[in-house]
């Protein structure tokens, strides 16, 4: 949602694919949903509330309206476990930034191509990707970035090419700044770029934190999950120590919440014990909307934005512009 003042283009305007000249996956899929389900009411919550983490909501002000774009602030969102909501918390982060007026660009640096799904766009009939940029000198990061059906939301799309990336990588000089140096020309053109990480700690997961201003770690409400943040922050740290002084932790967000369980209640008691105001006041409780979001290929901000969902991820986003 950008104001005149917002509105801007590229010095040198590249030639960009439109997500809607890509077949799109929600095409494919039998169990595409042809209409937005009934919209449903959440109840707001205030400052000073309890919140889901046990602690009393902070004030967050409303973000500012901003008079121009960029540089971009660069968030890795990063679990090394699979099935945490990286992907969809990418997306629909991404999706509640444009309404605070950002723009943003969304990275899938994950070869599973979940963050393209996602958006409607199918990964494996792409000519180019990611891998194009990294790999071919002749194809700039311009010529791979696509609309997507949100305003001022781009996508930087990836398939499976990606995964032959992280080998031929190995013998590369700077190999863990290869992607800094891919978004490089485009950081001026976005107020964030949202890297959606693939669930490993390889390279790949590497030049994302090498990359990053700030890292976003997902965390799914079951202990399993909370084992291996430890092993995460730890290789945040080496990152920050021999390759990006600036890379600190953004915030912890707790997913896939179930406030009718003890087992959860008590995970989550355990991370804000661990990790204290590093734990976003914003919770995601599990629900229904967002596989279908994903089938959708839209974000839950515009399937059901009047839903508990969409108002978790505008909360979210206020509090990643206050941080």
């Amino acid at each position: 949602m950008s104001t005149p003042e917002h509105a801007g283009a590229w010095d040198s305007p590249p030639p960009r694919a439109q997500a809607s000249g890509v077949p799109r996956a929600s095409v494919e899929l039998s169990l595409a949903p042809h209409a937005a389900p009934t919209e449903e009411d959440a109840a707001e919550q205030v400052a000073g509330d309890m919140g889901p983490t046990g602690r009393p909501l902070r004030t967050v002000p409303e973000p500012p309206l901003i008079a121009h774009h960029g540089p971009a602030k660069i968030l890795a969102i990063c679990n090394q476990k699979g099935g945490v909501g990286k992907t969809t918390s990418t997306i629909n982060l991404g999706a509640a930034l444009t309404e605070y007026g950002r723009r943003v660009l969304l990275v899938d640096f994950d070869p599973q191509g979940a963050l393209s799904v996602g958006l409607g766009v199918h990964p494996h009939q792409l000519d180019q990707t990611i891998y194009n940029v990294i790999m071919e000198r002749d194809v700039t990061v311009r010529d791979v970035i696509m609309q997507t059906p949100v305003e001022d939301m781009d996508l930087l799309p990836s398939n499976i090419d990606l995964s032959a990336a992280e080998i031929q990588l190995v013998s590369e000089v700077g190999r863990e700044h290869t992607l800094v140096r891919t978004l490089r020309p485009v950081i001026d053109h976005y107020d964030y770029v949202l890297v959606d990480c693939q669930p490993s700690l390889g390279l790949l997961t590497v030049n994302a934190l090498a990359a990053a201003d700030g890292v976003l770690i997902p965390l799914e409400c079951e202990f399993f999950s909370l084992r291996g943040v430890a092993l995460l922050i730890d290789t945040i740290e080496k990152v920050r120590e021999r390759l990006n002084p600036k890379l600190e932790i953004t915030g912890i967000l707790a997913t896939m919440y179930d406030p009718r369980t003890l087992h959860s209640r008590e995970v989550m008691a355990r991370v804000v014990e661990a990790f204290g105001d590093v734990v976003f006041d914003t919770v995601i409780n599990r629900t229904v909307r967002f596989p279908e979001t994903t089938v959708a290929g839209e974000p839950i901000t515009r399937w059901a934005p009047r839903s508990a969902g969409a108002k978790a991820y505008r909360a979210l986003a206020r509090e990643v512009i206050a941080r």
